[in-house]
């Protein structure tokens, strides 16, 4: 099978904006090589220690959200409990301001980055949401990036 670049593009095309929107993660998964799969240098997270973050972070959410018992975890916040529950720094704001501008980011994907930046932090089990969530949070946002295509070129086969 041959599959370019121009491919992944039209396909990419054929994705609403408003739909992307609703999605949460966009991550990239790129391959490992060799050499990351056989080496030992990189101290590796155990699964039982994620496992522990995770029950951790959903505690506390259980926590937060006790008095509205329609929601559970950050992703279920609506749009008005997005503005008190995910307060931002002054360097936080200009680094979403900045991503926002830049990617040409919608109102729907400046919620999701918020609430994701705010899982995050409950995972790192940090009370405040600190300018490295929201970073990451923002570049979970792969596919709203002009250009993402051209990350499939390793993709390309000869015909």
């Amino acid at each position: 099978m041959c599959l370019r670049s121009g491919v992944v593009q039209r396909y990419l095309n054929k994705i609403s904006g408003p739909l992307l929107d609703r999605i949460d993660l966009h991550v990239e998964v790129t391959p490992v090589s060799f050499d990351e799969l056989t080496g030992t240098e990189r101290p590796r997270t155990g699964s039982a220690e994620i496992l522990e973050r995770v029950i951790a972070a959903r505690q506390v959410q259980e926590a937060r959200y006790e008095s509205t018992p329609e929601i559970h975890a950050n992703a279920q916040m609506p749009s008005r409990m997005v503005r008190e529950i995910c307060v931002l720094s002054q360097p936080g704001q200009i680094l979403l301001q900045t991503a926002m501008k830049k990617l040409q980011l919608s109102a729907r994907a400046y919620d999701r980055i918020l609430k994701v930046s705010r899982t995050i932090a409950d995972l790192a089990a940090s009370p405040e949401i600190k300018i490295e969530h929201i970073a990451e949070a923002i570049q979970y946002r792969s596919l709203d990036r002009e250009n993402w295509v051209g990350k499939f070129i390793w993709l390309k086969v000869e015909c």
